[in-house]
């Protein structure tokens, strides 16, 4: 599935393109918006490398909700959201990464859920981050 070294391993030392702003980390997972992603895309991974749900200790599983439910309140009190979606998919990167990322609101009827509606949102991801942060906070 994954070439290695892992592209997700890299990203939590600074190195690669997958590296973009962080909005926390713990000593379980980190979460950040995504390098390349419209405004409102992030990821929360796991800090150890674990290819699924399954592998979970007890504590990362706990951390993964906490930080996932935190980023999605988060996003939508900063952003004009309808919704707030997420999923693990796990098919390229063998390493643990829940999607994380908001249907603006006025996002016409007929766009589906995935891929991402396009984005109205005018946020530069620097700013965003900052907000992101001190809702996390």
């Amino acid at each position: 599935m994954t070439p290695e070294p892992c592209p997700i391993c890299a990203k939590h030392r600074g190195d690669g393109p997958l590296v973009g702003p962080v909005l926390h980390e713990d000593r379980l997972v980190v979460a950040s918006l995504r390098a390349d992603g419209p405004p409102g895309y992030a990821f929360v991974e796991t800090r150890r490398h674990v290819g699924g749900l399954e592998d979970l200790t007890p504590d990362e599983a706990a951390a993964l909700g906490r930080t996932t439910s935190g980023l999605a309140r988060a996003l939508a009190a900063v952003l004009p959201v309808e919704r707030v979606h997420t999923f693990v998919a796990g098919l390229g990167v063998d390493h643990l990464h829940q999607h994380v990322y908001v249907r603006p609101r006025g996002t016409p009827a007929d766009v589906p859920w995935w891929p991402p509606a396009p984005s109205a949102l005018a946020l530069d991801a620097s700013t965003l981050a900052v907000r992101l942060r001190a809702q996390l906070s």
